[in-house]
């Protein structure tokens, strides 16, 4: 390879561990990388390169992990001690946490250098990432168009080689959604796989972090630095059984696949590109050996009106109450006064309705080892083009005609992966597979299956990148 960043994640940490690479050289290498894809709102070269320097003189510890060493960013809804976090808004556009979250003390555990806070959209809520306080993040596929949201500036820096490797976090599709976008796989874990402590602000439980990767095996290696329970978690996921970066050299036998392509939010055209990518996917699975087989969509469109209920909920308990509100964006302030406007026993009724519904949908997908549906029902927008501060009700309408899949594995709590199996005029398309909870070692097996049957992804950066449908 001509440059350090054509290297995958697990790469480079051998490459390390092998002497050929240090941490320091990994950091600065990344750290000199330019960012034109609105990756950042905090950037912090020096503290990540400071880090770097320290694993490099301390040296390789005994035990450590695949990862050790690589630099990564982390998503600026994660509070970190000592420097800027925002939020993506510009009420709390001068926040400086005094401590860190689980994501945050994880990664430096791991030996993980953060080379800064990554692009996200007010408190995570929209499916793009246009927040206040930074630039769009944007797609290096055509940065005209959107990176998706709301880990968006995370997806972005993987995709265009700022970093090698980042985490985002999920609850309605926030991983996947740009994974897709940028052409990367993204995977949102079982509910319970990775500790959301300190804060526990999800009462619905939608929400996780989760790697966003250039590869499965990269996704695999970042899953085993992020997940496990603190003390104190409400509920967690059973440990695997071994590294899930292990799962993926397992073949994952002749599997029972479930598919869909109707909508599950709304009713919404689907674009050929998302209808070509899931048939393409389909014909794969066929071809690996498996059973793939027609299902209705397994949740009403009555549970996705309930998940709004939560959404709106969740944005009023995230917003500030003081003078600071008048600084939040529309879509914030309208998620806000419907949330504000919901009682207590109401969002319970809510939260017990979406406990239900998963009931359901789970009983009704047990037969099957997976699921599969298109990732996003669109190509990537152009900048703007979902954001409406005049309407913020069409704003919302807009991003669930988008994104009319990703969510319901947020309501069941299942696994879910995105992957780049397709490109259209120069674009990524993603398709995403759903395992049954706590599965994710079968999940990262079949998605490596598929991944290797097919040629290799190319990057954002390669030169020479088609612009014809493929």
């Amino acid at each position: 390879m001509s440059e350090i960043h054509d290297l995958t994640a697990l790469e480079q940490g051998a490459a390390i561990a092998r002497g050929e690479l240090t941490p320091a050289d990994l950091a600065e290498h990344y750290a000199s990388r330019t960012d034109d894809v609105g990756a950042y709102i905090t950037p912090t070269p020096e503290l990540g390169i400071e880090h770097a320097h320290r694993l490099t003189s301390q040296g390789r510890p005994e035990g450590a992990g695949p990862l050790w060493g690589v630099p990564t960013g982390i998503k600026d809804l994660h509070p970190t001690k000592g420097v800027r976090t925002t939020f993506g808004s510009a009420a709390f556009a001068d926040h400086v946490p005094s401590f860190s979250d689980n994501i945050a003390l994880t990664l430096e555990a791991a030996g993980m250098p953060s080379l800064g806070k990554t692009n996200t959209p007010e408190f995570g809520t929209p499916c793009y990432t246009e927040p206040d306080v930074a630039p769009p993040a944007v797609t290096p596929w055509d940065r005209s168009r959107i990176a998706g949201g709301s880990s968006g500036g995370a997806a972005a820096a993987v995709a265009a080689g700022v970093l090698p490797i980042a985490p985002g976090s999920d609850g309605g599709g926030s991983i996947r959604i740009p994974a897709s976008c940028c052409g990367l796989v993204g995977l949102k874990p079982s509910r319970g796989r990775i500790s959301p402590a300190p804060l526990y602000g999800d009462t619905a439980g939608l929400s996780t972090a989760g790697p966003i990767a250039r590869t499965v095996r990269d996704a695999a290696a970042l899953l085993d630095v992020l997940a496990g329970r603190r003390v104190g978690d409400p509920y967690w996921a059973p440990p695997p059984s071994a590294p899930f970066v292990d799962a993926c050299e397992r073949t994952p036998g002749r599997l029972r696949i479930a598919r869909f392509i109707e909508p599950v939010i709304v009713e919404t055209k689907i674009h050929e590109s998302s209808r070509t990518a899931w048939e393409r996917a389909s014909q794969v699975l066929t071809d690996l050996g498996h059973e793939v087989e027609d299902i209705e969509v397994p949740l009403p469109r009555e549970a996705m009106r309930t998940f709004s209920v939560a959404w709106s909920a969740l944005a009023a308990i995230s917003a500030p109450g003081d003078e600071r509100a008048e600084q939040l964006r529309p879509i914030t302030r309208w998620l806000v006064a419907r949330g504000s406007q919901t009682s207590g026993p109401e969002l319970a009724q809510a939260i017990g309705h979406l406990r239900r519904h998963a009931a359901d949908a789970l009983t009704r997908l047990a037969p099957f080892d997976a699921v599969l549906t298109p990732t996003l029902a669109q190509l990537p927008p152009p900048v703007g083009a979902l954001r409406d501060d005049e309407d913020p009700a069409r704003d919302f309408a807009q991003q669930s005609a988008f994104t009319p899949y990703t969510s319901a594995w947020n309501v069941t709590g299942m696994p879910a992966i995105s992957l780049p199996l397709h490109r259209h005029d120069g674009l990524p398309v993603g398709v995403m597979l759903a395992g049954r909870p706590a599965e994710e070692e079968l999940l990262l097996s079949l998605a490596a299956q598929v991944e290797d049957s097919l040629p290799p992804t190319p990057v954002a950066w390669a030169k020479g990148v088609s612009g014809r449908s493929e």
